[in-house]
């Protein structure tokens, strides 16, 4: 009991005590204004205009896959599915693009399948397409668990949601609202939707949970991406999110975002890479290591332009090789971290648990929109921490030095 009360001291006294002052500003080598002496990257990197002139390998896609909208590495394959009305995903070989196997879905109908991603038990399909009228009122995200999908009759079970800023549910015409919505990810308690704007050609992030239910998703912030957001894919053991999109003319892009806090997925760097390839609608894309990207785009034609349906791969290791490598020294610090937060819901006070190895660390405390109300440094095993004049409501507490994973919510 008495060297539990000098533990529980010393750590009290640690959080009342000024932190180490942190140089904030841009820490990405690569940029144009890159600061040696920032310790703490603030989002205002600046780059030069970057194309990439080609792929390091293409393959053609199957004759059953055309419109190929959303894509993930799952058990060795690349996953994806139809944005028709099939109602199945195809695997494909990695190494060539070939179909390897297909399953069925069965009791779902196929609206407008854009989107796909997945966590460790499921994936999530995006029935959230909303081009044709831009006044849907179904929008869903379908989950399936992975251990059944083998087999012959796949668990599904349904999230539903609404933008809290759509309005006007009056048709708009064929590509011409900005609640249209292609590209997600899912992190261990939500998912958040990247929306596809035809008229002001931005994306703005939603949120919501990843459980089943009818919810009204979170607006949290919006990104001028200058062009039209079609699929995600997440990293987040490495804080890195690659966007894909094109132009109105059908110019390809990625947008790269890295180095973000947990959850402010804008508040890192911000870099845009245009591709160097004509009416490649590209739709889908994954990677395993943040380096190579698996990118599907659909058949397109119009007028005299006539492109196939392709798999390519994509070496992005001029433009995140540093970053990447970096973040991969940092990431095993969180891998099996215990971490406990108690009790939860909190009432004056909460304690954390958890083993730093011995390191101090900086922690946060954010609101349910996302804004930091508590900051500071611990360095203990086992800390109390005051937060008594936190309202009453949903918070996150996260090690931003660490990786998604090190964050959990609690209630007070």
């Amino acid at each position: 009991m008495y060297r539990l009360f000098i533990s529980l001291s010393v750590c009290l006294l640690t959080l009342q005590l000024p932190t180490r002052a942190q140089i904030s500003g841009c820490t990405d080598p690569l940029a144009n204004n890159y600061q040696p002496a920032a310790t703490s990257n603030d989002g205002s990197c600046t780059y030069n205009p970057a194309t990439i002139t080609s792929s390091i390998a293409s393959f053609p896609l199957d004759s059953l896959i055309p419109e190929s909208s959303g894509l993930v590495l799952w058990n060795g394959t690349l996953l994806t599915q139809n944005d028709n009305t099939d109602t199945r995903l195809y695997a494909l070989d990695t190494a060539n693009g070939q179909l390897k196997q297909s399953y069925s879905l069965s009791g779902v109908v196929n609206k407008d399948w854009e989107a796909l991603a997945q966590d460790s038990l499921y994936v999530y399909l995006g029935d959230v397409g909303n081009n044709v009228n831009g006044n849907r009122k179904d929008l869903r995200i379908i989950r399936v668990l992975k251990s059944t999908l083998v087999g012959t009759h796949p668990a599904l079970d349904t999230i539903s949601f609404s933008y809290p800023d759509q309005t006007d549910f009056s048709p708009q015409g064929n590509n011409n609202t900005d609640f249209d919505c292609e590209a997600m990810i899912v992190t261990p308690d939500s998912i958040y939707l990247f929306t596809k704007q035809w008229i002001s050609k931005q994306t703005s992030i939603y949120s919501l949970p990843n459980t089943p239910g009818s919810y009204s998703a979170t607006k949290r912030t919006t990104l001028a991406v200058d062009g039209l957001v079609s699929d995600a894919c997440y990293l987040p053991e490495k804080r890195l999110i690659v966007l894909i999109g094109y132009s109105n003319l059908v110019q390809p892009f990625f947008f790269l975002l890295y180095d973000f806090h947990p959850s402010d997925f804008l508040s890192g760097n911000k870099r845009k890479i245009d591709l160097a390839q004509s009416f490649k609608q590209v739709e889908g894309i994954a990677t395993k290591d943040g380096l190579r990207y698996f990118v599907t785009n659909e058949h397109f034609q119009q007028g005299p332009f006539n492109t196939a349906a392709t798999l390519q791969i994509f070496d992005l290791k001029d433009y995140l090789a540093v970053y990447v490598q970096a973040a991969n020294k940092v990431a095993p610090l969180s891998k099996g971290l215990p971490f406990q937060i108690s009790p939860n819901p909190g009432g004056q006070f909460i304690r954390l648990q958890c083993n730093f190895n011995g390191r101090p660390i900086r922690y946060q405390i954010r609101n349910d929109e996302g804004k930091i109300v508590l900051q500071d440094t611990v360095n203990a095993s086992i800390c109390k921490l005051d937060i008594s004049k936190l309202l009453p409501g949903m918070y996150q507490f996260l090690l931003p030095e660490l990786s998604e994973g090190a964050q959990r919510f609690f209630k007070k």
